[in-house]
C-alpha cells in the first residue's frame, strides 16, 4: 500500500467512523445512560467486530455480494428491521433512577454482532475494499491491512461519542428530559438507515 493509498484509506476511515450513524448515535445515548466505562465494551465491540467485518468482505465476500445481488438485498431488509427494533428499544429506555436495575449496554459481543446488521459499516467496508483493498495472486495482505487501518481509526472515534454523551448525561438527569433524548436518538437511528440503504442499493 502506497503512502498516498494509505492517506487517503486513513481519511475516509476517520470521516466514515466520526460521522453519525447506527452506531455512533447508540454510543451517544449508552455514554448518556450508562457513562464512559460502562460502554468501553460497545466501543471494543465495534471496533474489533467492524475491522472484522472488513477482513472478511476483502477475502471474498465482496466478490459473493456481486455474484448474488439478492443476498445483499435481503441483508439490508434484515438489518432495517432489526435498527427498527433497537430504535424501539432506544426509545423506551428506562429512566436513571431504574437504568441500573432495568436497563443495560451492549456487550462486546452483542456489540461485534450488530456490525453485520448495521447498513453503514456494510458500506464502509464494501467501499474501503472496493477502493483500497487486495491486490495481486493473494488478498491477504491488502484485506488484513485496511481491515487493522479501520480498527485503529475507528476506536477513537466512536469513543470521542461515547465521551460526548457522558458530557450531557447530567442535564439528562430529570426523566423527561432523558426521554427526549432517548426518543431524538431513536428517530435518528431510524433516518441513518436511508442514505445507508440507498448507497448499497446503488
Amino acid at each position: 500500500m502506497t503512502p498516498e493509498i494509505l492517506t487517503a484509506l486513513v481519511l475516509f476511515a476517520f470521516a466514515s467512523s466520526i460521522t453519525p450513524g447506527p452506531n455512533n448515535i447508540m454510543l451517544l445515548a449508552s455514554g448518556a445512560n450508562f457513562g464512559l466505562r460502562r460502554t468501553v465494551p460497545h466501543m471494543m465491540g465495534i471496533s474489533m467486530g467492524h475491522a472484522l467485518m472488513v477482513s472478511v468482505v476483502g477475502l471474498g465476500l465482496l466478490g459473493l455480494f456481486i455474484a448474488l445481488p439478492w443476498l445483499r438485498s435481503a441483508l439490508m431488509a434484515g438489518s432495517a428491521l432489526y435498527l427498527l427494533w433497537l430504535a424501539w428499544k432506544i426509545a423506551t429506555a428506562a429512566p436513571p433512577d431504574r437504568a441500573e436495575a432495568t436497563g443495560r449496554p451492549l456487550t462486546f459481543v452483542q456489540a461485534a454482532a450488530f456490525q453485520w446488521v448495521n447498513p453503514k459499516a456494510w458500506y464502509m467496508a464494501i467501499y474501503a475494499q472496493t477502493n483500497f483493498g487486495p491486490e495481486g495472486d493473494s488478498p491477504w495482505p491488502g484485506a488484513i491491512a485496511v481491515a487493522l487501518v479501520f480498527a485503529a481509526v475507528n476506536l477513537p472515534s466512536v469513543t470521542a461519542w461515547a465521551w460526548g454523551g457522558t458530557q450531557i448525561r447530567r442535564f439528562l438527569a430529570a426523566p423527561g428530559r432523558l426521554r427526549a433524548f432517548n426518543v431524538t436518538m431513536a428517530l435518528l437511528l431510524v433516518a441513518s438507515l436511508w442514505p445507508m440503504l440507498t448507497s448499497l442499493g446503488g
